[in-house]
């Protein structure tokens, strides 16, 4: 199902993402938990539930039986939140330690269990509320003592809100020991937030709808942050959820050899794996791709992992090919990532972006290297890059994917396969000929075209990427050690001074 079909009477949870994954948002009138470790963002969803109400004119109680109304004011106030639109209600006010109320600490359990639920129910029928946020239960189920009571005070709840017209948030820390099962079948859904510590780097938050009545969700694990303005959610990409769209015919690389090299050039809807060893000139010819697409008019998006951006900039503008108009004019979004503090989820949302809102025709990785960092482990990577890659495809953008491999010479190798992942299969290498070290280029493989089965030489210079003839007489190509044996007339003229800068 569709997140775009829309879905009348669903009341807005405040976060877009997690109203994409449930399809407009959640059923009112019904009682929904949120459960999840201290720290996870539970009170930041519900006071952006209920701020989220009120703009539609909808009011909003906060119940508090653990924070203070003055550290819910103090949460606001950093997200850039004004509270007053809503009623904050703390069941413990400041005046209640006074001599007055003393016996309160003292009363049996059972007893102040049931003052704890008249005073909810008290409060609500003062207020008369549209949305209600309870925090946290923990303090109920303390009370109670036992499965049976607590269970009981909670079905009583949820009968009475029922009867209120309420649409009410639950908020739970039981969400470290695997959540409370009962509290589960009672709830008509249930949105579970963790957080987990990579070895280095920052911490990785993530949701899932555990449940959902009455309607369809996008199941498994979304990425998320706590940001400034609340819970930022990261819908998992599904390549299905997404429309197709007509591909159009090769377009240039910005260099007739390369393009016939790869049978016409590269293919809207495809994707180019680009291999090689360090500093072979798998980004220039990245760039050059790039280069080419912006003179044509179109938009494109550069995500780099392994250098800085102005690093870029003045290596690309020395080969000939300056970025800096494309970026100023807003044809190129040149973005810097740092696997160690970027989730998958909060990637996959900005390549997303790029090619819905930016519209870029042409989206560059640079590099899988650093990218696989960022994943849990090799499986999560493949079966992320199957839907983005799915996506890109579906939406006919031209995907160039740079895998740097270990090496130089002899058995080189890399972090993963991608290969069967992608269309087209570009092998950079450097090789031997003459006493000097020279660059190879080669297409292994290509879905959309008979390609040349060749392989050519190819230099950078102040020109960008330029490829010479055939070269016919190589040995040991497939050992992972090319050595030339032919004439040196063969051979390009003019290698490029090797402190030059390359890709």
């Amino acid at each position: 199902m569709s997140p775009n079909i829309s879905q009348p009477m669903l009341a807005s949870t405040g976060i877009s993402g997690l109203d994409n994954i449930l399809f407009g948002g959640l059923t009112p009138h019904r009682m929904y938990l949120v459960e999840g470790t201290p720290g996870t963002g539970k009170t930041t969803l519900g006071l952006g539930f209920l701020l989220a109400g009120a703009q539609a004119g909808e009011a909003g109680l906060y119940i508090t039986l653990a924070e203070t109304e003055v550290e819910l004011r103090a949460v606001g106030k950093a997200h850039g939140w004004s509270l007053d639109v809503l009623e904050l209600f703390e069941m413990v006010p400041a005046d209640g330690f006074n001599e007055d109320q003393e016996q309160t600490l003292l009363h049996p359990s059972e007893v102040e269990l049931g003052e704890t639920v008249r005073n909810i129910m008290a409060k609500v029928e003062e207020f008369r509320p549209a949305r209600v946020v309870l925090d946290s239960l923990s303090e109920l189920r303390l009370l109670s003592q036992s499965p049976i009571r607590y269970r009981r005070q909670i079905l009583a709840l949820k009968h009475y809100f029922s009867t209120r017209q309420c649409t009410v948030l639950l908020l739970d820390d039981q969400g470290s020991s695997g959540g409370d099962l009962q509290l589960h079948s009672i709830a008509h859904g249930v949105i579970s937030l963790s957080q987990s510590l990579a070895t280095f780097g920052g911490q990785r938050r993530r949701l899932n709808i555990v449940k959902m009545r009455e309607k369809p969700f996008r199941g498994g694990y979304h990425d998320f942050e706590i940001e400034r303005g609340g819970l930022r959610v990261f819908p998992r990409l599904v390549a299905l959820d997404h429309d197709t769209e007509d591909c159009g015919d090769a377009v240039t690389t910005g260099s007739p050899e390369l393009d016939a090299l790869l049978g016409g050039g590269l293919v809207p809807g495809t994707a180019t794996l680009l291999t090689g060893p360090a500093g072979v000139g798998k980004t220039t010819t990245s760039v050059q791709c790039i280069v080419a697409a912006l003179q044509r008019g179109e938009r494109a998006a550069y995500f780099l992992f392994d250098e800085r951006p102005p690093t870029l900039i003045a290596r690309s503008a020395a080969l000939g090919m300056d970025l800096r108009p494309y970026i100023k004019n807003g044809q190129l979004q040149l973005r810097s990532i740092d696997p160690a503090e970027i989730s998958p989820g909060q990637f996959s949302t900005a390549v997303q972006s790029a090619v819905e809102d930016l519209g870029a025709a042409i989206v560059v990785i640079d590099s899988l290297n650093a990218y696989l960092q960022a994943m849990p482990n090799e499986q999560f990577l493949v079966l992320q890059m199957h839907e983005m890659l799915s996506f890109l495809g579906q939406k006919g953008v031209v995907s160039l994917l740079i895998l740097g491999l270990h090496g130089i010479m002899g058995d080189i190798r890399s972090d993963v396969d991608l290969s069967y992942l992608s269309d087209t299969v570009l092998q950079l290498r450097y090789f031997e000929a003459h006493g000097e070290v020279r660059q190879a280029i080669s297409v292994i493989k290509t879905r959309t075209a008979r390609h040349e089965r060749t392989i050519r030489e190819f230099q950078i210079d102040t020109n960008g990427l330029q490829l010479g003839e055939p070269l016919r007489n190589f040995q040991g190509v497939l050992t992972g050690v090319p050595k030339f044996s032919g004439e040196g007339k063969m051979l390009m003229a003019g290698q490029m001074d090797p402190e030059a800068p390359r890709g």
